[in-house]
């Protein structure tokens, strides 16, 4: 069957997207069980956590979702008899849930927690209080008991004050406390350090001062650790000699690509030591792989499906859990047994089929700044074809952050667009991670610049190549990338539409409304006030809007805390004012990210129905 490109009849509804792949969050060896946390859209984005024998072990209404940092993370961890310990969304405290039984409060009412660690029987976690004055932040142990629910003295503070704290970890004997800490001045992939404490007379030992990321004890002396002095985060070793709160860090690894990302969320695992002195890592570049570290420094590859976003969340004996993404399967949690190489997959991971989803292509383009890296997904469906002289529309992605990156990873979100014959081209522009800190520091003051120059270059080298309409270029983004793609709508010339989900549109107003964790971040990227105000107003969008001559979708949650409505609100306003075609769409109850099922396929078909219009064809039902 022949069809143009936009018009193909497709199995990819938007409901069955929402319905596809909830997003996982994290992986637990619990007994001879399997426990994952993971989101269900089709309950408001609730956070359940599941087990490999089919039972749902956290019953609704309850959600394991922590908001520390505003990003949260580490919501939930279990021990080996079954007991579960989550961080509950609406309250923010840290609950037990012991089997056959009810949750029951560990903390008491107010401040937040997250980045739960349950080691050697005690309970660490980040506690976040912004109602104090000033607001402060700790690393703390809270009693398995449920005496700190009523007394807050109960809970043990280690250190606390105003910076931000990650990765707490306990030594074996309990001796020892490590984690890592930033000022908020700049952001944890900017500068971070790792430090150790003595417990008993709270001697502090500086280890690191570059990047540095999840601190794992393999003895009572001897610590693990990523960080990036050169350039490229690599694991770390510290011995540390305790008579003299002194010791030495070497680096273990070698090689270009990173262990380690950017600290958004609690709770990440890039790494996991074995007692036998193994390491499963996560090497990134670009893609994931995930390699086995033997004693004496050689790796080899497992064969896994994951390479996107792979997190090494536990370990048992010779067994490693993987939770991520994969650029041929949909997003799952697997098991590797070590010794025999075999993967099992746990939950999800299911097969693509290559006809309908190919992978990805990184393609590589030359831009202003250096060269820039992104995923291709042309359009894909076997069961049509385009005439002979049409090129086909595109969609230019833009992920947030903007410090994120994007893997190539096989989405039923991006199938929705390519197998209706619209082809997606996902950007790590300068300022991503996955490409070492070179890449990542391309943005440093030039945001708004680099960012809209590496999606300009993209869009248009995929043009020049021939392989998409330079008329039916449209650009997307959430966020920090609804900035990009306003900006670069500002530019002008290469985008024919835009959509632009929760964008910042003005500098001043998100410096203004900016949360505790990003409180600073738009100094690095743009620069310090009042004395760069004047170029705050030159960069923003909502200076500019006049200049704004194609259509624009803008989609916003009501309850966004990180870029709220006034943004999006602001921006409508004046497209009104200048008469240019738009629409605006706000969805009740939502946040800084769209989790409800309804709001996700409301988003989906409203996005199909808009490029459809701006691109002059009819999506199929």
């Amino acid at each position: 069957m022949s069809s143009s490109y936009g018009s193909w009849p497709s199995p990819f509804s938007a409901a069955s997207v929402a319905a596809s792949a909830p997003r996982i969050d994290g992986a637990r060896f619990v007994g001879q069980e399997v426990w994952w946390g993971e989101s269900v859209p089709a309950e408001g984005g609730r956070v359940t956590v599941r087990s490999s024998s089919g039972a749902e072990i956290l019953p609704g209404p309850w959600s394991a979702r922590s908001r520390v940092h505003e990003y949260g993370g580490g919501a939930w961890t279990a021990d080996a008899e079954g007991t579960l310990f989550f961080v509950d969304a609406g309250d923010q405290r840290v609950y037990r849930l012991a089997p056959d039984a009810r949750p029951v409060p560990l903390t008491p009412a107010g401040p937040s927690h997250g980045g739960l660690r349950l080691q050697h029987g005690r309970l660490l976690a980040v506690r976040e209080d912004l109602a104090a004055t000033p607001s402060s932040r700790a690393i703390v142990e809270i009693p398995v008991d449920g005496s700190g629910a009523d007394d807050p003295a109960a809970v043990r503070v280690f250190v606390q004050g105003s910076p931000f704290f990650a990765h707490p970890a306990l030594s074996p004997d309990g001796a020892h406390l490590a984690w890592v800490e930033w000022s908020g001045a700049r952001m944890p992939w900017e500068s971070a350090h790792l430090s150790i404490l003595a417990l008993d007379d709270q001697t502090f030992t500086p280890v690191s001062t570059a990047a540095a990321l999840q601190p794992e004890w393999v003895s009572e002396t001897e610590l693990l650790y990523a960080d990036d002095p050169r350039g490229r985060w690599q694991l770390q070793r510290f011995r540390l000699d305790a008579t003299t709160a002194r010791g030495d860090a070497a680096e273990i690894t070698s090689t270009d690509a990173d262990t380690g990302y950017g600290l958004w969320v609690l709770g990440n695992r890039w790494y996991q030591p074995l007692a036998d002195g193994r390491i499963v890592a996560v090497r990134t570049n670009g893609r994931d792989e995930v390699v086995e570290i033997a004693a004496d420094g050689t790796t080899r590859t497992l064969d896994i499906p994951g390479d996107g976003h792979v997190s090494v969340d536990d370990v048992s004996g010779s067994r490693v859990l993987l939770s991520g993404n994969s650029s041929t399967a949909s997003p799952g949690v697997w098991t590797v047994e070590l010794d025999s190489g075999e993967a099992v997959t746990v939950t999800g991971g299911r097969p693509v089929d290559a006809e309908w989803m190919p992978p990805a292509a990184p393609i590589l383009v030359e831009g202003a700044h250096g060269a820039v890296h992104a995923f291709a997904y042309a359009p894909a469906n076997p069961e049509v074809d385009a005439p002979a002289d049409e090129l086909p529309p595109y969609v230019v992605f833009v992920h947030g952050g903007p410090t994120a990156h994007v893997t190539g990873a096989a989405s039923a979100a991006i199938a929705f667009y390519t197998s209706r014959g619209i082809g997606v081209l996902d950007v790590n522009y300068g300022g991503s991670t996955g490409y070492g800190r070179a890449y990542r520091d391309r943005l440093h003051g030039q945001w708004g610049v680099v960012d809209v120059d590496d999606v300009i270059a993209a869009a248009r080298g995929l043009a020049e190549a021939g392989l998409a309409d330079p008329r039916r270029i449209a650009i997307r983004g959430s966020s920090a990338g609804g900035w990009t793609v306003l900006s670069a709508l500002v530019r002008g010339g290469t985008f024919a539409a835009g959509i632009s989900r929760y964008g910042v549109a003005d500098l001043r107003m998100l410096a203004e409304h900016s949360h505790g964790f990003e409180e600073h971040y738009i100094t690095g990227l743009v620069g310090p006030l009042p004395e760069a105000e004047a170029l705050y107003i030159e960069r923003s969008p909502l200076s500019h809007a006049d200049r704004i001559d194609v259509p624009v979708l803008l989609m916003q949650g009501t309850d966004d805390r990180v870029v709220p409505p006034s943004q999006s609100e602001a921006i409508r306003d004046a497209l009104t004012a200048n008469g240019v075609d738009h629409e605006y769409v706000v969805y009740p109850g939502e946040g800084h990210g769209f989790r409800s099922g309804t709001t996700i396929v409301n988003a989906l078909e409203r996005e199909l129905a808009f490029l459809g219009r701006v691109f002059d064809f009819t999506p199929s039902p």
